[in-house]
């Protein structure tokens, strides 16, 4: 890993975390300190954002495992059985091997992250997540000369997801990262929101967060992670290649086949609120160098 993502917050600026949950006079930030107990205010000059409230996450979401309704994952992710987990770690690796969560997780460090989130569907969000960042996991067990993509897979529950007997997609949902985007400082596996363990319906009890790439390459519920030197395939992709690409980075300039994403919709700010400029790459700009050279109208 190249270099870690600086904090730039201080003990003063730990709030107790029964104030975060009650106090939304916050804006968002950058990485917070992990004490037990407490809550960073996670301030952010330069965005001027607030993150929503666990409400808002918890019950606008997409988990089509668990229907296609924005409110059906809060409504059926009840049924996902999340414990006990394991995920399988397997191909280019020098320490290959199914994984109890608590296992693979042991002696990294978890981190406060407030990111903006946006979906492919135009609206957004600001989130305060909890997680490792995935290049710790992946140094754990070792990626080996050569490998040059990271694959993920969902887990399977047929008989606790109702997505998954209708057929809404082609079922293990999986994705895919270039390695060098999965050691980026910014890409993590989140295990918490706001502090507290991560709901069923927002992707339990591990998932990936991409904060410059459309929300649906951050796959959640994961049970395998897969170093190769092949491009894997992704499920929306499969889907519908014309309009869903390999990398979905956020970009105002490309247009989805169907709607505009040059403004986005941030979701609590009410029916009638005016709509916001998207920020290319979601507003994290220090991803750019990983696209040096590549046409992305071309590489979507």
């Amino acid at each position: 890993m190249a270099y870690r993502w600086k904090n730039t917050l201080t003990p003063a600026d730990v709030t107790p975390k029964a104030a975060y949950l009650n106090r939304r006079q916050i804006l968002a930030g950058t990485a917070g300190l992990g004490a037990i107990g407490l809550v960073p205010r996670m301030a952010d000059a330069q965005s001027g954002l607030e993150p929503n409230t666990l409400a808002e996450i918890r019950n606008y979401n997409n988990f089509y495992e668990f229907g296609t309704g924005k409110g059906d994952p809060a409504a059926n992710a009840h049924q996902l059985v999340t414990s006990p987990w394991s995920i399988t770690v397997d191909g280019m690796v020098d320490r290959p091997g199914d994984y109890a969560l608590g296992d693979l997780l042991a002696g990294l460090t978890v981190e406060d992250r407030i990111y903006r989130f946006r979906c492919v569907e135009a609206w957004s969000m600001v989130i305060p997540w909890n997680g490792i960042e995935l290049a710790d996991i992946l140094n754990k067990v070792g990626v080996q000369a050569g490998a040059r993509y990271v694959a993920f897979e969902t887990v399977v529950q047929p008989e606790n997801m109702i997505g998954v007997q209708r057929r809404v997609l082609d079922f293990p949902y999986v994705e895919g990262l270039r390695l060098d985007e999965a050691m980026h400082p910014l890409t993590i596996m989140a295990t918490g929101i706001y502090g507290e363990p991560i709901a069923n319906q927002n992707g339990a009890p591990i998932r990936l967060v991409v904060p410059w790439k459309y929300g649906f390459k951050s796959i959640k519920s994961i049970v395998r992670i897969t170093l190769t030197d092949e491009e894997p395939p992704t499920s929306w992709n499969i889907a519908n290649a014309r309009e869903y690409g390999f990398y979905s980075n956020v970009n105002p300039n490309v247009d989805h086949p169907r709607w505009s994403q040059a403004t986005e919709r941030r979701i609590g700010s009410g029916l009638f609120a005016a709509r916001h400029d998207t920020l290319m790459f979601n507003g994290y700009p220090e991803v750019a160098p990983l696209y040096e050279g590549m046409d992305l109208s071309v590489f979507i």
